[in-house]
């Protein structure tokens, strides 16, 4: 049963209580500020930090000259580069040194007085001067193959009555955290190294700064009770853990490094460009025959990263041929990383776009075009869903956003100097998993503690964890307490691929079954041993539960559970529908997203107030990456142009419209133990496809490119 439970780390969090990784106490503690390169590739020829040591406060100076040697990583460090080991430069904004003083001032001061030389190697710096090098990436396990082909497209685009082949275009973007990424490290000879760190996966960046500092995994302690934000940038462990680890080890004690917001965009990541083409082939009512997706993203030059922008297309529509293809392109710059809603999020645009184009050549409602092309299996696999309730989506959003009165035409209803337009789109994700671990706990008061090395980066993972396991136990979510952000707790995954609530929530249920198991063992005699038990109140029903406790001469009694996902044949997805009105200034060409609605398919629903609000969280970032977002290149300079939020737009209150939200009742026994599945990056999906449609029955002009800039509609060519 679902229930609506305020998050429990609200308190915390608007009163200051929250202590983030840059907030921590540690003594004694310096500074450190990292000086970057100036150019996208080549080798440092020259170096001069005389100066820069001479400062007032300068405890070091690291560069590849005098830096501690590194070992290779262990665990995930997709980035590959370890910092400060040798002279060759890979990306504008890597770090070549790094300062450490008494006061982030000083630190910041004795930064701008070290002086590098380099030689600089002409390599593309943009995606287009690199399309010629594109090769197919390797798999990456969990993400499945870079193609995949089932049938044959080239017979069903010839049998098809009408055939659609179009190209489409979207940004580098970066992911803007409202905290920067920091870590606070503090080294002690006989403790070891501690990290407070902006980290959406403790257990991770323990195993890769310990195999690359040479320690021990137990000589290594990463601690994050709460990020600020990640969006799946802090995913992955990045040069400035390393580096902040590093410096505490050489020289003793405390350092803290936090990212400036400039150093944001070229230090962790970001969103890649993507060139797509997408074909399709349908009969004269609408039956697709064939579908023919094809990608490609830019990539560092370095190591890879492939933005899978067809994998919902593997998937989204029943089809008897289905091809997918991608490609990366070497430039000059940082290791791409997921960014919410990776893959799906900027290639269901491509397809659902092309889903309106097609619909309007064959003059066909859109929703009427997607439910008679309905999968009722994964087309391409050719496995059942785990659960999909998309039919129902499509449904109830149009009754919500009152879709039955859109004019068929566009350019059919104008307010003044505003053009309005209506357009709708699929979202899907595929359903990610990990294994899990958990403690859970109660004392002789009944109190509950529920222990496991996940993260809170702003989901609710406090809040819905806590709601699991008094569900199980049969007591108040008052009673439980949630620890996490710690490697010494139970081990969890990464806090990514909208998988927490599935898969630490079923290895929180595992625990709290466990415990009550362990309390029936010492006298709590439940009524059934496989839930709460029944009969009486809750709080009555528990007190009879922990009685045993008073007896047994401990202060806590644990309940320990472990969970992984296993192939049980099925294809676990999440599912939705977009509805989206626009309002188009006939003359200036801006757009403004004046509603949207939507539904979704996502598994039972532990706590729809969480949830709603992360859906729309996920809607604001689709409107960010319909009409604002982008990161331009100088092809010359081989940096990002604007590294700051006045350069690189994100949607404030104004541009965010009305959003109503529903979800479909619904229970996935098959992707875990609770009946959920995550609703994270759902929202993010089909959010920019259904603003590009309603843009189009607004006006007329079909853009597909991203994001959507008024030059778009006022030379349409542009």
């Amino acid at each position: 049963m679902s229930t609506e439970v305020t998050r429990t780390d609200a308190l915390a969090k608007v009163t200051g209580q929250a202590k983030f990784a840059a907030d921590q106490a540690v003594e004694p503690l310096r500074h450190a500020f990292l000086v970057t390169a100036t150019v996208p590739s080549g080798r440092i020829s020259s170096l001069a930090t005389e100066a820069a040591e001479r400062s007032p406060g300068v405890v070091a100076v690291l560069t590849h000259l005098n830096a501690p040697r590194l070992s290779p990583p262990q665990g995930l460090y997709m980035h590959r580069l370890l910092p400060l080991q040798d002279d060759a430069v890979h990306y504008e904004g890597q770090p070549v040194a790094v300062v450490v003083a008494e006061r982030p001032e000083q630190a910041k001061a004795a930064a701008e007085e070290l002086r590098v030389g380099y030689v600089r190697e002409s390599v593309p710096t943009v995606l287009d001067d690199a399309l010629g090098e594109a090769w197919r990436p390797t798999p990456i396990p969990r993400w499945g193959p870079a193609d995949t082909a089932v049938g044959d497209v080239a017979a069903g685009l010839e049998a098809a009555d009408v055939v659609l082949e179009r190209h489409y275009r979207t940004a580098n973007r970066h992911h803007n955290a409202l905290e920067p990424a920091a870590t606070t490290a503090h080294w002690d000879e006989k403790a070891g190294l501690t990290l407070y760190d902006a980290t959406q996966g403790v257990a991770n960046v323990r195993t890769v700064v310990a195999s690359a500092l040479g320690l021990a995994p137990e000589l290594v302690r990463v601690l994050s009770p709460w990020t600020g934000g990640g969006f799946g940038s802090k995913g992955h462990v990045w040069p400035h853990q390393i580096i902040a680890a590093m410096a505490a080890r050489a020289v003793g004690g405390g350092v803290r490094l936090v990212l400036t917001r400039a150093q944001s965009f070229t230090s962790h990541g970001y969103q890649p460009a993507t060139r797509q083409t997408v074909t399709l082939g349908a009969t004269t009512d609408g039956r697709l025959l064939a579908i023919r997706h094809a990608s490609v993203n830019q990539t560092a030059r370095y190591a890879e990263y492939p933005e899978l922008a067809a994998t919902g297309t593997r998937t989204a529509y029943a089809c008897p041929a289905i091809e997918t293809t991608h490609r990366v392109a070497p430039v000059a710059t940082i290791v791409p990383t997921p960014m919410r809603a990776p893959h799906e999020g900027p290639g269901m645009f491509a397809l659902e776009t092309a889903m309106d184009e097609l619909a309007d050549e064959l003059d066909l409602d859109p929703v009427e075009l997607r439910l008679r092309n309905y999968a009722e299996t994964d087309p391409t696999s050719g496995r059942p869903f785990s659960s999909k309730e998309l039919r129902a989506c499509y449904l109830t959003g149009a009754r919500v956003f009152g879709w039955k009165d859109r004019p068929p035409r566009p350019r059919a209803r104008r307010e003044g100097h505003e053009y309005i337009g209506w357009g709708m789109a699929t979202a899907l994700m595929n359903q990610y998993a990990f294994p899990a671990s958990a403690r859970v706990g109660v004392d002789r008061s009944g109190a509950v503690r529920v222990e496991t090395g996940s993260q809170e980066i702003g989901t609710g993972t406090y809040t819905v964890l806590g709601q699991i396991a008094a569900e199980t136990l049969g007591c108040s979510p008052d009673q439980v307490t949630v620890i996490l952000g710690d490697s010494r707790l139970p081990a969890s995954g990464m806090s990514a691929g909208s998988s927490t609530t599935l898969s630490v929530g079923s290895a929180v249920r595992a625990a709290a079954a466990d415990l009550l198991e362990r309390l029936a063992a010492i006298g709590g005699d439940p009524a059934d041993r496989s839930g709460p038990p029944s009969g009486g109140s809750p709080e009555a029903r528990w007190r009879r539960m922990t009685r045993g406790l008073a007896g047994s001469g401990t202060k806590w009694l644990w309940g320990r559970g472990e969970w992984a996902p296993e192939d049980n044949g099925s294809s676990p997805h999440t599912f939705g529908a977009v509805f989206a009105e626009v309002a188009v200034d006939a003359e200036l060409g801006l757009t403004r997203v004046r509603r949207v609605a939507g539904a979704y398919s996502a598994g039972r629903i532990i706590n729809p107030l969480t949830a709603r609000s992360q859906i729309i969280g996920g809607i604001v970032w689709g409107i960010g990456q319909a009409l604002l977002e982008q990161s331009h290149t100088d092809a010359g300079l081989g940096r990002f142009v604007s590294k700051n939020l006045a350069g690189y737009l994100v949607p404030v209150q104004a541009d965010v419209p009305d959003v109503e939200v529903e979800f479909i009742e619904e229970y996935d026994a098959l992707s875990g133990t609770i009946g959920a599945r995550g609703v994270g990056e759902l929202g993010a999906v089909g959010v920019s496809a259904a603003i590009a449609n309603a843009v189009h029955h607004a006006t007329g002009i079909r853009v597909r490119r991203l994001p959507i800039a008024p030059e778009a509609l006022l030379v349409p060519d542009a």
